[in-house]
């Protein structure tokens, strides 16, 4: 039996609470004026005056998210295997790395001009997520390759 691929299932754990987290914002869109950047933000105003669309793309986030957790999930070996799984993890990687190269900027804004440290969480986040799918698929392969070793 292999073992359990430790790094998808914390990956999918991590965009899983992501998930979450996007549903109590799309069901409270007034907790935009502490997540979101600041209060006269396009999102934060948006969400004071009640616009569906705020909610619209914040439910379509979180489905996003919980796509990408049934991805680790599945490459972690939980569920069944779904199609596209080494490519989808490595997208799903890279894009949590790519979200991540905000941070040298965020940490400079919160250093220098009192941004929000929250973003600087954010990002450090995105990055560990990232890496988390990123190992993951790494895992695979090596054991992918081992398995075909023993054939």
């Amino acid at each position: 039996m292999a073992k359990p691929n430790f790094f998808l299932i914390a990956g999918g754990v991590f965009s899983g609470l992501i998930s979450l987290l996007h549903v109590i914002l799309a069901l409270n869109p007034a907790l935009y004026l502490y997540i979101g950047p600041d209060q006269a933000s396009a999102l934060s105003q948006l969400s004071v005056q009640g616009s569906s669309l705020t909610t619209i793309v914040t439910f379509a986030l979180a489905l996003i998210f919980a796509i990408w957790a049934i991805y680790a999930f599945s490459g972690a070996g939980l569920i069944r295997r779904l199609p596209l799984l080494r490519l989808a993890l490595i997208a799903i990687g890279v894009i949590y790395i790519l979200r991540s190269l905000f941070l040298p900027t965020e940490i400079r804004m919160v250093l220098n001009e009192g941004y929000a440290f929250r973003f600087v969480i954010f990002s450090a986040i995105s990055l560990i997520a990232g890496l988390l799918y990123l190992s993951g698929v790494l895992m695979l392969r090596a054991t992918s390759k081992r398995s075909q070793q023993t054939r």
